[in-house]
């Protein structure tokens, strides 16, 4: 019998970004050296660069990793697979600065490529782990408790202690930074889309890093005896996206905000001499309101469609 398959945050609203979206799937019945083959993306290091101000990009070509840099010390915004820590290291290392100083541990969501590492990285810092509170159970439990895949071997990983658990629009200070987090729940019920301003050369931006507005293969909208609010939380988290002020919009993978493209046009615009802020190619608010449309439009035509097929 062939391994059930389950599409991981696909679907790109931009065309630049189709490439991406076939590196962004994931095979849930693989183990993890196939899924590796099929996405190398996940595992492929990127080069460390700084999107804007103290925002830095650490992860890989599609897992995408943040360091937010202050004097005070830093947040670092997922840990991905169980092998990432090393290649985030490297990059938080490239970039001048020591991993000792990452303060604040946080995730986008409960699923194993954005947190299967962070109890390696809360050993390795002794930062404290913070985590949304209905994500808790599974980070905690390795995934065992995930409401879909908690009985899926191949999407455990090592448990790690959460310290504080947050809540809807909790606001984190480090320094002058402050990061509010958004439970933008339905991917999993404590799914966290990240917002802070981010001073830059004269110029501030709102920079929204999204968790994942994406329905999962397999995931039951209106009939799940464990989470019968999905649906509304879904729409939910579309008013909350809708209503976010974006200027730099990212996202727990590359493909979401066409990383590869946008890295190439910086670094090119880099050759040419010193880059205007607002010539960033990150700063892209129509992107980002086109991305969260068409995950919206996805997420309505599959809840219509499971509507329709339900018994009467």
């Amino acid at each position: 019998m062939p391994p059930r398959s389950t599409p991981l945050d696909s679907k790109l609203s931009r065309r630049s970004a189709l490439t991406l979206l076939a590196a962004s799937a994931f095979d849930l019945a693989l183990p993890t050296r196939l899924r590796a083959d099929l996405n190398p993306d996940w595992t492929t290091p990127m080069p460390p660069f700084r999107i804007a101000g103290n925002l830095y990009y650490v992860g890989s070509r599609d897992l995408a990793s943040y360091l937010i840099a202050t004097p005070r010390g830093h947040f670092l915004i997922n840990s991905n697979l169980v092998s990432s820590p090393v290649q985030i290291r490297a990059s938080i290392e490239k970039l001048g600065f020591g991993l000792h100083q990452v303060k604040t541990l946080l995730i986008s969501h409960a699923h194993y490529d954005h947190c299967a590492g962070s109890d390696q990285l809360r050993q390795l810092t002794q930062a404290k782990y913070l985590v949304m509170d209905a994500d808790l159970p599974a980070v905690e439990s390795g995934g065992k408790k995930d409401l879909h895949f908690g009985t899926e071997s191949v999407t455990q990983f090592p448990p790690a202690k959460v310290d504080r658990a947050l809540h809807d629009g909790e606001q984190l200070t480090l320094g002058d930074t402050v990061l509010t987090a958004h439970r933008t729940a339905g991917h999993t019920k404590g799914c966290t889309t990240w917002t802070l301003t981010v001073p830059d050369q004269g110029h501030t931006w709102n920079a929204v890093i999204v968790g994942s507005p994406s329905v999962l293969t397999g995931y039951n909208l209106i009939d799940d005896k464990q989470y019968p609010q999905m649906a509304a939380d879904y729409i939910r988290q579309f008013q909350t996206l809708r209503s976010l002020p974006c200027d730099l919009f990212l996202g727990a993978h590359g493909g979401f905000f066409d990383l590869l493209s946008k890295y190439d046009r910086l670094q090119a615009s880099k050759g040419r001499g010193p880059v205007a802020p607002a010539s960033n190619p990150f700063l892209d608010s129509a992107g980002y309101r086109s991305f969260v449309a068409d995950r919206q439009q996805a997420f309505e035509t599959e809840l219509a469609r499971q509507r329709k097929a339900r018994p009467s």
